[in-house]
């Protein structure tokens, strides 16, 4: 029985793949492709995490697709509306047909005699192959197998519910519950304002503050634009607005982070009720954008505190307790469901093992290139969103670019393409954050380099400029099959 060979494969059905599939299917429509999916159902991040009020923390307009306008009310949108908008597109688009689920891709291995990937695929214990011409992976950077819980103390001794936002459980009832929240990120701030509907009370622990913005989860500009304009058109011009907007704020928090802070902590200020200072709770020692900020629509945080339904401390923990959570000042907090929204844990690649012609790749020892494919690794592209925008600006750029690439290769005959690094450069994190979960896994990643073009600009226009009119051959090496038994003659032209 001989091993299926598709042109493309793409790994992972969330919002990243699904798009992946719409650019290669419509710039290259006589393409061979399939994407495998570990799990279940498509969807990745939207069908996985069920915690209660999870929403996005980009607006819609460049969230979703640019091929595909966001007609929802709302800009900021609630997790099962962001499912649904996915599965639409995949389903309008024929690409659900394309979708191979439980399928968890193990291994791929590259072989320069043959110009091809042989993909290893588990299905229910079993081990398949598949091979490809080009592999492009859209599986996130994060473990869809556990999250990040730190080793609390006597966590055991407590008598409650300890919950990960990860693996919510669908029994779980906390109608009057008293409830502690872990954290200070984008879980936290959502978990907080929608538990305590019903909770009697819920109060979010964080070790240190995050800088949080309020935002009306309506945009009146766009639904202005959009009651006048057709719907791709509003579309387009609803998305480059929160482009520019965005980045201008984003410019604005690192090249001048001071006055940024005093407008963050205006802004917070005016919100919060007299009996919760701004200091400590709202006062992070970091600059504006060194960690992700996080957004709260219609400021439902602020709304949660001022109504006495919630709370906040800032204070270490000591131990958990039968009864609750002791903090490092001896004050002790009681809870009956405590929910460690501490994080994720991050994976690189899927923890899928990479070798190039029997050599394993580490992938701690690479560059990333152009924000997308990794050096001395041929015919492989990744995709990883911004840190300061919506995930979906930079993973479209990418799959338009890697579309541009094939079209390029196929022009010219090329059967290989792979970059190489061959300047010495100052190295950072892929991410650029100082997040703790991006500095627990920074070894596991590939790193960016200081240079054009091994280093990630958090800035879309100059990357849509040079993902579209920018060189193909900057430090790429392509080459045509090789004859058997003779060697590859590569090509710089």
């Amino acid at each position: 029985m001989s091993t299926e060979h598709l042109d493309v494969l793409i790994v992972g059905a969330g919002l990243s793949g699904i798009g992946a599939a719409y650019r290669l299917q419509t710039e290259l429509p006589g393409k061979s492709y399939a994407i495998l999916e570990a799990r279940a159902n498509s969807g990745g991040t939207w069908d996985l995490f069920k915690y209660p009020g999870i929403r996005s923390d980009s607006d819609m307009f460049t969230l979703g697709y640019p091929f595909r306008p966001w007609t929802d009310a709302k800009a900021i949108a609630d997790g099962d509306s962001i499912l649904r908008y996915v599965r639409d597109t995949a389903r309008e688009n024929g690409i659900d047909k394309k979708i191979r689920y439980n399928r968890k891709v193990t291994a791929a291995s590259w072989s320069s005699a043959d110009s091809t990937w042989t993909v290893t695929v588990t299905t229910d214990g079993e081990d398949d192959t598949l091979t490809c011409n080009f592999l492009y992976l859209c599986s996130g950077y994060y473990s869809y197998d556990g999250g990040y819980t730190p080793d609390f103390p006597g966590r055991e001794s407590f008598a409650g519910e300890v919950v990960h936002p990860q693996f919510w459980p669908d029994e779980l009832d906390y109608s009057d519950k008293k409830v502690v929240v872990i954290g200070s990120g984008a879980t936290a701030v959502t978990l907080v304002p929608t538990m305590s509907r019903d909770a009697s009370h819920v109060t979010m622990l964080q070790r240190s503050p995050t800088y949080i913005l309020a935002l009306p989860s309506s945009d009146k500009v766009s639904d202005t634009i959009r009651a006048v304009l057709p719907n791709q058109l509003a579309h387009s011009i609803a998305r480059w607005k929160s482009v520019v907007v965005n980045l201008s704020f984003y410019q604005l928090c690192r090249r001048s982070p001071a006055r940024a802070k005093r407008l963050l902590n205006l802004a917070i200020s005016r919100q919060l009720p007299e009996e919760i200072p701004l200091d400590p709770h709202f006062t992070p020692s970091y600059d504006p954008w060194a960690q992700r900020l996080c957004v709260v629509p219609d400021g439902d945080l602020f709304k949660a505190l001022r109504s006495g339904k919630a709370s906040i401390e800032t204070d270490h923990i000591d131990t958990f307790t039968e009864n609750g959570i002791r903090l490092a000042s001896g004050r002790e907090i009681e809870a009956d469901i405590i929910v460690t929204a501490t994080g994720l844990k991050m994976e690189a690649c899927g923890g899928i093992s990479i070798d190039v012609d029997g050599e394993p790749v580490t992938l701690g020892d690479h560059y990333v290139y152009k924000g997308m494919m990794i050096s001395d690794v041929p015919n492989f592209a990744m995709c990883v969103g911004y840190t300061n925008a919506s995930w979906t600006l930079r993973a479209d750029l990418t799959s338009m670019y890697v579309c541009r690439l094939l079209t390029e290769m196929d022009k010219r005959g090329y059967s290989k393409c792979v970059p190489h690094a061959t300047e010495d450069m100052d190295q950072r994190p892929i991410l650029d954050l100082a997040s703790g979960y991006v500095m627990r896994a920074v070894e596991q990643f590939p790193k960016q380099g200081s240079k054009s073009p091994w280093n990630m600009r958090q800035n879309y226009i100059l990357d849509r400029l040079h993902s579209t009119f920018g060189s193909i051959n900057d430090h790429m090496t392509f080459s045509k099959a090789p004859a058997r038994n003779s060697k590859p003659v590569p090509s710089k032209s």
